[in-house]
């Protein structure tokens, strides 16, 4: 939402970075890319405080390998990790 309101207004960047990023690698608030980082991340590799992913690391994290102490995946790391098992 702040996102949005901020690109509505003709901000494209805080302090250096874009507020809403894409590409192969994309580093802002929000960022989409095979390697992302930014507040709200997702991409293969994910880095940020909200982020969804393959590998992703963040306060809030989803992915299949996902680290940071609220995390959910298929292999979960951290304070209140939930762990998805696949039954074959």
């Amino acid at each position: 939402m702040i996102a949005l309101v901020l690109t509505l207004a003709g901000i494209e960047t805080i302090a250096g970075y874009e507020v809403l990023a894409a590409g192969q690698t994309a580093f802002g608030f929000l960022a989409a890319g095979n390697f992302s980082l930014g507040v709200l991340s997702a991409g293969i590799f994910s880095v940020g405080v909200f982020s969804v992913g393959v590998f992703s690391v963040g306060i809030f994290s989803i992915g299949i390998f996902a680290v940071g102490p609220f995390a959910f995946g298929m292999y979960a790391i951290g304070f209140y990790a939930t762990q998805q098992f696949v039954s074959s």
